[in-house]
């Protein structure tokens, strides 16, 4: 949660067990006059900026080994929670407990008994700020047990708690626990209902501070993560670009804040497909962090140059950068360090792309050494999303099932991770991909329902990704012979991508000459031509008449009107050849499609 915690948390300190409310925040509140504690959200995302100043610790599962022993569980009576005193006593209790690093069951158990003190002893019927803060520290004790789902409706009465027209207290506690169940229902992968959560606690944070206060830029940064984790990079740029307006006024040239702001910045252009811009942000953040003695942080800004320069096909410049980061890892982590495999793997990425096998297999083969004896302090969130890109590497290399077993160990890695749902979809609709490309339909079938369900799940229903995956799956359920399957997934994709690229655009040409040869499969001849006809218009109004395709469409469109002047009892046609007569260019065509669409960490 932005703005919570008044000290960043340096990358290599150990993770914490549960964050407990600060009684020293000053988010809201502009002046030096106590205030009541309130607690830091325990359920971090990963943020998809490289801003290190963003990284969160991710609550961890109980360990109570080596511990000092927390205090005695009392023994309470249920009618003694009248007694007003008791409600601070448990909540007190509760803090110590987490604090002792015991087990967080007891401290669950003495803030449950806490909230419910708090609701008892309610003044005039009014709950206080006492209860809001202890329904945070319940959810957070739930966050830390991996039960987001017992968090989400603890959170959701503990913003009904206060009334924000009646201080900054109550305006704290309503933004403390806005965000800190939108980083719950992060967790959980239900990423629309999350940013919602951050807007409403944004909303609440500037009605108290203005709109220019450092501490809206701070939330505004972590909104614009969401908003690209969401792949919604239009409102992650408009909040950007407040951000870094903000910084300039309050923060020196050259700032770490405006360092993050940028490196975020060409993280959204980069997605957008705008280089050029990437590449000045990227430019101007290395010199604030060599400004400020940042060597680590400059190299890793320098991986992401070279990415840039990868894109533009500036490969000298490319390689260059990936050179340079290289030895800086090297010299400061060792050379086992994961970040060491993250620039091999770049490498490999690049020389593939110039046409220099051996050395790019080389370079996978050095980062999978790596990967398989991680260093300690290395994160599985690293090593599966290092597997997953060498996985596309040897895809291209036209190895899917050595692809196929990377992106297994992949999926493997990141099972029972929270928060990780987009992610583990993402993998799942490449392994559906490289299923389909051998002829494995019934598994391709399945990984792609499975990625449907999870990006359904995390609000990316609406996303071109996700409308590509839905073509995707309807292509396999064509070869399985599931029809009206087939033509329920088409239509769906038809309906996303549409709006979502523009009926030009080649994702949704796919679509359209699928739902086409589909409707003529069942018989709805007069449907299939429509789409045909609405088709060829285009190419011909707008694209032009030299893609190849034109040719195949306009001879489908002519068989199909022929066959309506003649009989409409027309002869069956094997689907594989009304998809596509060339079953091997359509495998090829699906791996295209899923590459405009591949995720890259960066």
């Amino acid at each position: 949660m932005p703005g919570l915690v008044s000290v960043k948390t340096p990358p290599e300190a150990q993770t914490l067990q549960i964050t407990v409310p600060d009684e020293n925040n000053n988010q809201i509140r502009s002046t030096a006059e106590p205030i009541n504690p309130k607690p830091v959200s325990p359920a971090p995302r990963r943020p998809p900026s490289p801003s290190p100043s963003t990284s969160r610790a991710k609550p961890s599962p109980d360990r109570s080994s080596g511990k000092k022993k927390s205090p005695e569980k009392p023994l309470i009576d249920e009618s003694a929670l009248d007694n007003p005193d008791l409600g601070p006593f448990l909540l007190k209790l509760a803090r110590d407990t987490i604090a002792s690093g015991d087990g967080p069951s007891k401290a669950l158990d003495y803030a449950l008994r806490a909230s419910k003190s708090f609701e008892r002893c309610a003044v005039d019927g009014e709950p206080s700020l006492d209860l809001a803060m202890s329904l945070h520290v319940v959810a957070a004790i739930y966050c830390s047990l991996g039960r987001f789902e017992e968090a989400i409706p603890v959170l959701e009465r503990a913003i009904t708690v206060p009334d924000v027209s009646k201080g900054a207290d109550h305006a704290l506690a309503s933004f403390s626990g806005y965000m800190q169940l939108g980083d719950t229902h992060s967790m959980l992968g239900q990423l629309d209902r999350s940013i919602e959560c951050y807007k409403e606690g944004l909303k609440i944070q500037m009605e108290a501070l203005g709109d220019a206060d450092p501490r809206v830029a701070e939330t505004c940064r972590y909104l614009a993560e969401a908003h690209v984790q969401a792949m919604q990079f239009d409102e992650a740029e408009n909040l950007c670009k407040r951000t870094l307006e903000i910084h300039r006024v309050h923060s020196p040239p050259a700032s770490l804040e405006e360092a993050a702001d940028r490196r975020l910045m060409a993280l959204i252009y980069e997605a957008k497909g705008d280089y050029e811009s990437a590449l000045e942000h990227l430019v101007l953040a290395s010199m604030a962090m060599i400004a400020n003695g940042q060597d680590s942080e400059v190299a890793a800004i320098d991986v992401s140059i070279g990415n840039i320069y990868l894109s533009l096909s500036r490969f000298d410049e490319a390689v260059f950068s990936f050179q340079k980061a290289l030895t800086v890892f090297k010299s400061s982590k060792g050379d086992n360090h994961p970040s060491v495999a993250s620039v091999f793997v770049r490498l490999a990425d690049l020389y593939h792309k110039t046409g220099k096998l051996r050395e790019s297999k080389s370079y996978c083969e050095n980062a999978l050494r790596i990967y398989a004896k991680p260093v300690p302090g290395t994160t599985t969130e690293e090593i599966a999303s290092g597997m997953t890109e060498i996985s596309a590497i040897y895809e291209s290399f036209n190895e899917p099932e050595e692809a196929l077993k990377l992106l297994q160990k992949a999926m493997k890695l990141f099972e029972d991770k929270p928060g990780q749902q987009s992610t583990i979809a993402g993998i799942e609709a490449r392994m559906g991909v490289m299923f389909y490309m051998v002829g494995r339909y019934e598994e391709a079938r399945s990984a792609f329902e499975n990625a449907v369900s999870k990006l359904r799940a995390s609000g990316e229903r609406k996303s071109a990704f996700f409308g590509v995956v839905l073509n995707q799956m309807g292509l396999a359920c064509v070869q399985l012979f599931k029809i009206d399957e087939a033509v329920e997934l088409f239509e769906e994709a038809r309906e996303i991508l549409e709006p979502e690229c523009g009926p030009c655009h080649q994702d949704t040409l796919g679509v359209y000459s699928n739902l086409a040869a589909t409707y003529d499969a069942m018989g709805r001849v007069e449907d299939a031509i429509e789409i045909l006809e609405y088709v060829l218009k285009l190419r011909e109004e707008k694209l032009g008449t030299a893609n190849p395709d034109f040719d195949d469409e306009k001879k489908r469109l002519a068989e199909l009107l022929k066959e309506v002047g003649r009989s409409r009892n027309k002869k069956a046609k094997s689907l594989e050849n009304l998809i596509d007569p060339n079953s091997k260019r359509t495998k090829k065509e699906a791996s295209k499609k899923w590459s405009a669409f591949g995720r890259r960490n960066t």
